[in-house]
């Protein structure tokens, strides 16, 4: 155990949340990332050697809420304190409402929000302790506007932008803070995965639902970083940003200023 600050991050140890976990680990903060990843600890041993910071790694499963708690005890054990979480971790379908498949619903919500909700219930008494709580959750432009055969991954991120204000209600006389992080399409596996499904469902080639679908709605024509997203979840964390509670702070090429 050392005095730097930790981050638990979900969805850390690949794409957008391994994007984050390197912004944190280099200004200073312990890890703990959990995600699928087989070869999961070497991913957050590389993290922690290059910056000098402890990086562990977890697979609790965020469809378990007993598993969600034991992340969160993992994580307490190791470090004392979690002074971040990160609720980074997300799954996405993409089918009409009259074909969309229940199972698939299900675990789209069970993942994208109520894992977000079981976490932070698991921390909070924590901070709420130490006096002191960052909740970053990373909810989408789609917490904000809607698109069609989005069903699942509309409602879940609608609902984090939702969850995200009673937590900063809430955490407000403890020194808790919530924002959600609202980006547009990032170039990463989930997304990488959505422009196949796109195509097939708009019988337009891969490179057409990236000018015609998933930029059109971005004024400027390019996909969001990782390391931009990374770079505000560490300002959010940070004593500057004490009184940014509540929000929902897009990050998209201008999409949601339509």
């Amino acid at each position: 155990m050392n005095n730097n600050p930790t981050a638990l991050i979900t969805g850390g140890s690949s794409g957008i949340g391994l994007g984050i976990a390197h912004e944190f680990a280099a200004a200073g903060y312990n890890l703990v990332l959990n995600g699928l990843e087989e070869n999961g600890d070497e991913i957050a041993a590389e993290v922690g050697e290059k910056y000098g910071v402890k990086a562990l790694f977890s697979n609790a499963n965020l469809l378990d809420p007993a598993k969600i708690k034991g992340l969160a005890v993992f994580a307490e054990e190791n470090f004392g304190t979690v002074e971040v979480v990160v609720n980074n971790a997300g799954v996405q379908y993409v089918a009409p409402i009259d074909e969309f498949p229940q199972k698939r619903w299900e675990m789209i919500l069970g993942l994208n929000l109520s894992a977000a909700f079981y976490l932070v219930q698991a921390l909070w008494p924590g901070m709420k302790k130490n006096n002191f709580g960052r909740i970053i959750n990373i909810a989408s432009a789609h917490g904000l506007r809607a698109s069609a055969f989005k069903a699942a991954y509309v409602s879940a991120k609608h609902g984090i932008v939702g969850l995200t204000k009673v937590m900063a209600l809430e955490g407000a006389e403890f020194n808790i803070t919530a924002n959600a992080i609202c980006p547009g399409y990032v170039l990463t596996p989930l997304v990488e995965s959505q422009i196949a499904d796109q195509a097939k469902s708009h019988n337009m080639t891969e490179e057409e639902v990236i000018e015609k679908v998933m930029l059109k709605k971005h004024a400027k024509k390019e996909f969001v970083t990782v390391e931009a997203l990374g770079q505000m979840a560490v300002f959010l964390a940070s004593e500057h940003a004490s009184t940014f509670t509540g929000t929902a702070i897009p990050i998209d090429g201008g999409w949601t200023a339509q």
